[in-house]
């Protein structure tokens, strides 16, 4: 148990949020963006992990190569192993053999600065992961902000770019525009400025087309993304790195950005590893190839909990 277990700044409730927005940012959880530096970080176990037909991509792995188990555990504790070396407090999901894709902790819920929000899942056998998500943020006294309750949402379409600015995905087949829209409508009143990104399903999550490196630094998949996201990017002064397609596919544009210049990346992403190394971030690789075949990649395993300004 760490400190920040013991730390209740706020009473826990089921709906913090301010409808008319004006919500009061926590004190002892959340982050303004996603560049700061990460103190703690939200972890599902793959314990009970299983290949299931997640995504086109997942779907394309069963039928061609299904996901070893073992293998895809034993990377995880490379990626768990790759978060204490740089000492991020890990916090857990409690597992459940009834749960077994929970080891994607962005997917069922998304931390804000004002508490955290509980998505709504689109496969029929993740909605349990919404409700353990509950739990898991009561027992670490983390209000709940709110919860999605107009179609799907799932956390990886929750992109915060910079302080006060967030990129919605509406892909449809796993968030949908009802659920996308509520959401939008909730950061509108908190004064934030919003943008739907409207994708593919292909790509299942806006996480694995763009993804925050640091400050005014983002790394974009080019070949998928939309040029008008691209576009709004570099007019807020965003600097772009771009991540091949085929990397993309491989899940190379799904990293977390620990702050500080700090980055955990798949192996996989070779160009990212490459020209982050040149601009002198550190940059800890963890080859993810097997587990990432059930579905997502580093970002999807992670909900950053605080972030703290260098």
């Amino acid at each position: 148990m760490t400190v920040h277990d013991r730390i209740v700044a706020e009473p826990f409730s089921l709906q913090r949020r301010n409808p008319a927005g004006g919500t009061k940012p926590l004190t002892a959880w959340g982050f303004a963006n996603e560049t700061d530096v990460l103190t703690d970080v939200l972890l599902g176990s793959p314990n009970f992990l299983r290949h299931l037909s997640t995504s086109s991509l997942s779907r394309k792995h069963l039928r061609e190569a299904p996901c070893n188990v073992q293998i895809a555990q034993a990377q995880h504790k490379d990626l768990v192993a790759a978060y204490e070396h740089f000492g991020v407090n890990i916090h857990w999901h409690e597992p459940t053999p009834e749960l077994p894709m929970q080891v994607y902790s962005r997917d069922s819920s998304v931390m804000t600065p004002y508490g955290a929000f509980i998505t709504a899942m689109a496969n029929w056998w993740r909605r349990g992961e919404n409700y353990a998500a509950i739990r898991t943020y009561e027992k670490l006294g983390i209000p709940i902000y709110d919860m999605v309750t107009a179609g799907t949402f799932e956390g990886g379409d929750f992109n915060v770019i910079e302080e006060g600015v967030v990129l919605i995905g509406c892909g449809g087949a796993r968030t949908q525009e009802e659920g996308a829209r509520q959401v939008q409508a909730w950061f509108d009143k908190e004064g934030w400025e919003t943008r739907i990104a409207f994708i593919d399903e292909y790509y299942v999550h806006i996480d694995l087309m763009v993804v925050p490196i640091a400050e005014k630094l983002t790394a974009v998949c080019l070949a998928c993304t939309e040029p008008g996201i691209v576009d709004w990017l570099k007019g807020k002064g965003h600097e772009i790195i771009d991540v091949p397609f085929q990397d993309t596919m491989a899940l190379g544009c799904n990293f977390m950005s620990l702050g500080k210049d700090r980055v955990i990346a798949p192996t996989s992403s070779k160009t990212l590893i490459e020209k982050l190394k040149a601009q002198g971030f550190e940059v800890a690789a963890v080859d993810m190839s097997e587990i990432s075949k059930t579905g997502g990649g580093i970002h999807c395993m992670a909900q950053a909990l605080k972030r703290v300004k260098a």
